[in-house]
């Protein structure tokens, strides 16, 4: 019995009835029946999807398209996309009773107006990124020039400590330097001719 729903309740232990021994099975009609007010046939369109302890799934759809358009709707669906168009009428009576004029065309522009907004948002924040990587680079590059910079000024005055470090010869001054002096400079020449 494929439209009810079973319950089963035990009865009284003390009566003497042949029956009272098993329990009573009571049936319960899907919740659009009960809805409704008929009868749950066995083979009910509606049971399989509205379930007795449903009872608002059936009422919600039932007040935006009525009973007649959803048996309709069901009966011409293949059994596999029927739970799937009952999802859909659910949902979409939500939404026609939350916004009377749009339904679910109100909630997907709100929702594609969200998307739009955080994509731009996005984009502005990427091209905030990209804006301070620039200036990061920007300030390496600079930080690397002062930095060769003065690597180099160290260098030249390296080299400026080092060259007045060294004694000053005048060279046009003949007294300045004599052969006496290689004595003095522990230099000893070899001569050149032998």
């Amino acid at each position: 019995m494929e439209g009810y729903t079973t319950s089963v309740t035990p009865t009284s232990s003390g009566s003497s009835d042949r029956s009272s021994s098993h329990p009573a099975v009571i049936l319960s009609p899907c919740a659009a029946c009960k809805i409704l007010r008929r009868r749950c046939v066995e083979k009910c369109v509606l049971a399989p999807y509205f379930p007795p302890t449903e009872p608002l799934k059936f009422t919600i759809a039932h007040r935006v398209f009525g009973a007649s358009n959803i048996i309709k709707l069901l009966q011409e669906l293949p059994e596999e996309q029927r739970a799937d168009a009952v999802n859909s009428m659910v949902y979409e009576a939500h939404a026609r009773l939350r916004d009377p004029i749009y339904g679910c065309t109100g909630a997907i522009c709100h929702l594609q107006k969200q998307i739009s907004d955080l994509q731009a948002e996005l984009a502005k924040a990427q091209a905030e990124i990209l804006n301070m990587q620039c200036q990061n680079a920007n300030l390496c590059e600079q930080l690397s020039c002062k930095s060769q910079m003065a690597t180099q000024n160290n260098i030249v005055e390296e080299n400026c400590l080092t060259q007045s470090s060294l004694p000053y010869y005048n060279y046009n001054d003949n007294s300045a330097f004599s052969f006496d002096d290689q004595a003095n400079l522990g230099v000893s020449w070899d001569p050149l001719w032998t």
